[in-house]
């Protein structure tokens, strides 16, 4: 029995030092992995990591910081176009992505600043060391003492070793600081400054293009609203005519084929209706993904007013819209703080032609003590400082500088182009939407006196149809241009909200912050 004991406990240690192997195997196996990229062109795979990687996005939850954006949706509220606004530029990620840009870039001016200011360090050592010497053992030779002054020969006959302890304890203050670069600081600071500019103004856009994208989607999903409403209204107007040509056909007024086509154009018509509520659902989503809501989201939108209320005219003519434009977009401040940015490099670059001049001073106490052959301790501590101006002249650096200063020439006539053709695309931009909007607005009357005239030719003809007085064609004629005529009154209203919006924005008034007062100086 306590052999089979002794045997069973061995069995049970062999097994425990397998598993403890295999897993230390496998960890050094994760450890000494190789980075290796995919072993072929010609399908994909799936690298060693992808595992840990799909699990942490399986298990991945809000941090804290992002769940103080998640707005809170009332299922039972219905929401207008502002509110949907308010809600996208408190929760749309992309706002956060421009805002912490923006930050970025300010710390990047103090980071720039920070070369003003002398860089000093502290430090400090200790430690112990022990060393030995060879030390000679030396013999002179019996003679009479010099007369001359000269020391007798000696022999080295032996030797030994000579150990030495040493304590150390070191502190120092060492301070640099750069007096003079002749602009060097001032233009990389500048240019610093351009950058955040560029940042600022991006966050600008990145709100109105969020407006934008919120307001466009919103007039889009009354659309495929109006579509919805459009098909079923062709729907019911299909099935009136439905029943019209089975009365007819049932006393004996109507052929087989023509009511055939009555059923075929109802079935025809249901379908339209159910693709237009497919076209909804997606506007629903593209909605909701403008604002920076999950898809899942329940979420009440208003509909389109039956009619527009905008004004038929503008304030300003399409030449004071480009004006405007030209002087607030805020992509065109971009690349104009972009081309500023680049003239400070040309400066930066300058400067390293000429001399730069330093101060550099350091002070520090050293205590030092040391035992020689197990000895008592001996030395003492004391300060040592200095104080150096110094003076770099640059001679010769192998044309560097040289092809730097053309590198910045270069970078700053592509952002004077780039700003060109910005400003050319912008006028571009205003006039195309000052067009559409202008032209939506001379639509809006014609599309309702059509409305009103296909609405009646539908209904006389119908009622004429019904008498036996019009053929089915007619009808079905009378019934497709009722239905292109809502169509095209409801297209209408939609491209006079989307236009006005597309004009705002070409502009830059679209969600334009309140220009701060600006403070006169004291006299």
């Amino acid at each position: 029995m306590w052999m089979k004991r002794c045997r069973g406990l061995r069995g049970l240690v062999v097994k425990i030092s397998l598993i403890g192997a295999t897993q230390l195997f496998a960890t050094i196996g994760i450890a000494l992995a190789r980075d290796d990229p995919p072993p072929s062109s010609v399908r994909p795979w799936a690298p060693p990591a992808l595992p840990r990687y799909e699990g942490e996005l399986r298990q991945y939850q809000p941090t804290d910081a992002e769940r103080r954006y998640l707005p809170a949706i009332d299922p039972r509220k219905t929401y207008n176009l502002a509110e949907l606004i308010d809600i996208a530029e408190r929760s749309n990620p992309e706002t956060r992505v421009a805002w912490e840009r923006a930050r970025h870039a300010a710390a990047a001016v103090g980071l720039a600043a920070s070369a003003y200011y002398p860089y000093v360090v502290a430090a400090a050592a200790g430690g112990y060391d022990r060393a030995f010497i060879p030390f000679p053992t030396l013999r002179a030779p019996p003679q009479p003492p010099p007369t001359n002054g000269n020391l007798p020969n000696v022999e080295i006959v032996g030797g030994g070793n000579l150990v030495t302890e040493s304590l150390l304890a070191r502190g120092e203050l060492t301070a640099k600081w750069l007096l003079l670069d002749f602009g060097g600081r001032k233009a990389t600071r500048e240019a610093a400054r351009e950058k955040l500019m560029m940042a600022n103004v991006g966050f600008n856009g990145t709100h109105q293009k969020v407006v934008f994208d919120v307001t466009d989607r919103f007039y889009q999903l009354g659309t495929a609203r109006q579509k919805v409403m459009v098909t079923q209204s062709a729907l019911d107007a299909a099935k009136t005519v439905e029943q019209a040509a089975q009365a007819r056909f049932s006393n004996g007024l109507a052929t087989k084929p023509e009511l055939l086509q009555a059923q075929q154009q109802s079935a025809q018509s249901n379908f339209d209706l159910q693709a237009s509520l497919g076209a909804e659902s997606d506007a629903r989503v593209a909605l909701i993904e403008s604002i920076g809501l999950l898809p899942m989201v329940t979420l009440k939108v208003a509909d389109l007013p039956a009619k527009s209320n905008v004004d038929a005219g503008t304030g300003d003519s399409v030449g004071e819209l480009i004006t405007k434009a030209l002087s607030q977009r805020p992509d065109l401040v971009a690349k104009l703080a972009n081309v500023r940015s680049k003239e400070q490099e040309i400066r930066k670059v300058r400067s390293e032609y000429y001399p730069k001049v330093m101060l550099d001073a350091h002070v520090s106490e050293t205590e030092l003590q040391v035992s020689v052959k197990n000895s008592d301790y001996f030395g003492g501590a004391d300060y040592t400082l200095g104080a150096f101006l110094t003076m770099e002249v640059p001679i010769f650096d192998g044309f560097a500088r040289r092809h730097k200063l053309d590198m910045a020439e270069a970078d700053l006539h592509q952002a004077e182009n780039e700003l060109a053709g910005a400003r050319d695309s912008a006028a571009r931009e205003v006039w195309k939407a000052y067009t559409d909007y202008k032209t939506a607005l001379k639509k809006q009357d014609a599309a309702e006196k059509l409305l009103t005239a296909s609405k009646s030719a539908f209904d006389a003809v119908l009622e004429s149809y019904k008498r036996g007085l019009s053929t089915y064609p007619e009808v079905v004629s009378a019934e497709r241009n009722l239905t292109s005529a809502l169509a095209t009154s409801h297209d209408t209203q939609a491209a006079i909200y989307t236009s006005q919006a597309a004009l705002a924005l070409s502009v830059g008034d679209l969600a334009r912050p309140a220009a701060r007062p600006v403070r006169q100086p004291r006299r």
